[in-house]
């Protein structure tokens, strides 16, 4: 049986533990098997293609910073809405190389945002985005490279990352 693999973003490590622990206190713990994170693709083959086609991306890229630009209410969670034109045109690039295969939520434009909470009734959810919109102020990450993992069914596992690289 072939795996599954995610792509995510790796962002800067204080971002990452920050949106862990908002993650930890909100995300109902019988089914947090993640650390915060941006995903990139839900849906990729186990194949060197895929592998090559980030390596290649991922020497081309510097780090770029990103604005967290609002909470926002997913229906039964609560997400950061990233915003970055560095960020849109690293998918597009990515997505031109995995076209043939991509599934359709693959295919659909990136809406870049990190889940701190989901799957808990609308209205708890409507609680923690009113909560966190009381005082959010916009502040930016750094995406650093590309995880890819392996999905179980449910948790993750780390099979590569990779840094960008690339000159500016």
């Amino acid at each position: 049986m072939s795996k599954t693999l995610i792509l995510t973003l790796q962002i800067n490590k204080e971002a990452e533990e920050s949106f862990t622990e908002l993650r930890n206190r909100h995300f109902p713990a019988n089914i947090n098997y993640l650390r915060a994170h941006l995903t990139l693709f839900h849906n990729l083959p186990d194949d060197e293609d895929v592998y090559q086609s980030i390596k290649i991306c991922c020497d081309h890229y510097t780090r770029f910073t990103m604005g967290v630009t609002e909470v926002r209410s997913i229906g039964n969670g609560v997400a950061f809405k990233i915003q970055s034109d560095s960020l849109m045109q690293l998918h597009a690039n990515l997505q031109a190389r995995f076209k043939s295969f991509l599934i359709p939520q693959d295919q659909q434009r990136l809406w870049p945002h990190i889940t701190i909470q989901n799957k808990v009734p609308a209205t708890v959810a409507n609680q923690l985005a009113a909560q966190l919109k009381m005082g959010f102020e916009p502040f930016s990450i750094e995406a650093e490279g590309i995880s890819v993992w392996e999905y179980l069914n449910g948790p993750w596992s780390l099979l590569r990352n990779y840094q960008f690289s690339g000159k500016p």
